[in-house]
């Protein structure tokens, strides 16, 4: 099998697609030559400093409200392991290798930039454990996202220096077992370099880069779910008219609509019923652009703001080698990617709930001139009728996790670290609402594609039938009442791998109007 081209990290070119890429896909990764020589300059600049006996915060300083506290020559390598092991702190359940995987690749990429004075040794080694599996077990809480990711990053740096514990080949192993086993050796922190790796946002991030990944998938699985429910309900597709959108011109609320009217282009069940007496759909149905769009809309904003963050240098103080200055400022603070982390919970919840109310409706026979519960015999059987419950459920859990994390603060460190970010509790939160709403849209899918088979033999808009084909190869429909976790966790897995992606342009050349 012709192994993957490395992917060559400078600090500056960093992708999306690239971190799920190395995160997901074990794509393997060399640092650039010029990032090399940039990070050869800015560790000179720390060694110049260090021999002129200046003052600076990290480097031969305490830190936090130690930092008036002078370290002399012979401790500054002690100060690093020290900080290192020290900060270590973290708890509760490991990160999943994904997430850590991505961690080692965001701090490489921060230290490549060439401003955080650590020597290219380092990220060399961070690399390697990337490429060789060697994947440091790191707590998923005790970061508050401000002096950067501290506890989680210095698990992470741990096992550089042979300490800490590491999952190799699925077992778990002490720090420098792992690195033995996979032929590494363990580095000596040289002065700053413990700082450069416990000092950023490099956890926040990572989690929010997937989460994002993620949701993207997630709402174009949702408009084709919707697009589903349209069919099954009989509702009219002139709220998806382009007419409509041109006047109230948000880019997502037009994209929307778009694919809502491809997925339906060519329908039989639509043109049945083209001239019935409803003229109107609850807005769940109704104001599907509307309400998905603002949800792209939002997740664009995010796709910004972790963009600028993958390539940003986020410890303290950072070195400018042409200005021959080491300058201390908090870059660390992940209040950037908190700020869009919550956004992203909202956008995320608004489209599960919307996705709950069109089940609601697929169930109702009152309302959906379907079956009541989508049952084959309704009173004996159930049919869908729990799986809406679970549905409600998880909707209601996003309603408390999609509070806010951005807006408390704890000041730690003696108070010299005032006001931080709690970034890595909004960006977890999002994770977990992606995760809970990918089940609600598995949940609507399922109901959806029922209902649409009700009608046969009328045939559904061509993306609304490509749907139904890939999700009948996963879970064949069957009559009468069984056991619905295992067919949900399948459709959400068919969902989070992006089997419903690009669905709609089955029905590409589908009219405007």
């Amino acid at each position: 099998m012709q192994t993957a081209v490395p992917l060559s990290i400078d600090g500056h070119r960093l992708t999306l697609d690239d971190v799920v890429a190395v995160a997901r896909g074990r794509r393997p990764v060399a640092l650039a030559a010029d990032a090399r020589e940039a990070m050869a300059a800015a560790r000179r600049l720390v060694e110049d400093v260090l021999a002129r006996g200046e003052l600076v915060y990290g480097v031969n300083t305490g830190f936090g409200e130690l930092a008036r506290t002078r370290i002399p020559p012979e401790g500054v390598r002690a100060l690093q392991h020290n900080l290192v092991r020290s900060h270590a702190a973290g708890v509760g359940p490991p990160l999943p290798p994904e997430v850590v995987r991505a961690m080692l690749l965001l701090r490489a990429n921060a230290l490549a930039a060439g401003y955080s004075g650590a020597r290219p040794e380092i990220v060399d080694l961070l690399l390697e454990l990337l490429n060789r599996g060697v994947h440091p077990i790191v707590p998923s809480q005790g970061s508050v996202g401000a002096s950067g990711d501290l506890a989680p990053l210095a698990h992470l740096a741990l096992v550089l220096v042979g300490e800490g514990e590491a999952e190799v080949d699925g077992e778990t192993l002490p720090g420098r077992a792992a690195l033995e086993r996979r032929g590494l050796q363990p580095v000596d922190l040289e002065a700053k370099e413990g700082l450069s790796l416990v000092n950023g946002t490099q956890l926040t991030t990572a989690i929010a880069a997937l989460a994002l990944a993620d949701a993207q998938t997630l709402l174009e699985a949702a408009e084709v779910a919707g697009a589903t429910s349209v069919e099954a309900l009989k509702a009219t597709d002139v709220a998806f008219a382009a007419p409509i959108q041109r006047v109230r011109p948000h880019p997502g609320q037009a994209r929307t609509a778009a694919r809502l009217r491809m997925l339906l282009a060519g329908s039989e069940i639509a043109a049945s019923h083209r001239d019935c007496s409803k003229v109107q759909d609850p807005y769940s149905v109704r104001c599907l652009p509307q309400v998905l769009g603002a949800s792209w809309d939002a997740l664009e904003h995010v796709r910004r703001v972790v963009a600028v963050e993958l390539n940003s240098a986020t410890d303290n103080p950072l070195c400018f080698p042409e200005e021959g200055r080491i300058l201390s400022g908090g870059n660390f603070h992940a209040q950037p990617v908190a700020l869009a982390m919550d956004f992203l919970k909202l956008a995320v919840a608004e489209a599960g709930s919307l996705a709950e109310r069109r089940i609601y409706l697929l169930l109702d026979a009152s309302r959906s001139g379907l079956p009541a519960f989508l049952a084959r015999n309704p009173g004996l059987e159930s049919g869908y009728m729990a799986a809406q419950y679970t549905a409600a459920a998880l909707v209601s859990e996003n309603k408390v996790l999609a509070h806010p994390a951005s807006v408390d603060s704890i000041p730690t460190s003696a108070g010299q670290e005032d006001h931080v970010s709690m970034g890595p509790i909004a960006a977890r939160q999002a994770a977990q609402i992606v995760e809970n709403v990918r089940r609600v849209v598995a949940v609507e899918l399922l109901c959806a594609a029922w209902g649409v088979e009700c009608h046969a033999p009328l045939r559904p808009g061509r993306g609304v039938a490509r749907a139904l084909e890939v999700l009948r190869a996963e879970v064949p429909r069957r009559e009468g009442d069984r056991p619905l976790d295992g067919e949900i966790e399948a459709v959400a897995e068919l969902i989070r791998r992006g089997a419903f992606a690009d669905l709609w342009a089955a029905g590409r050349g589908a009219k405007a109007a």
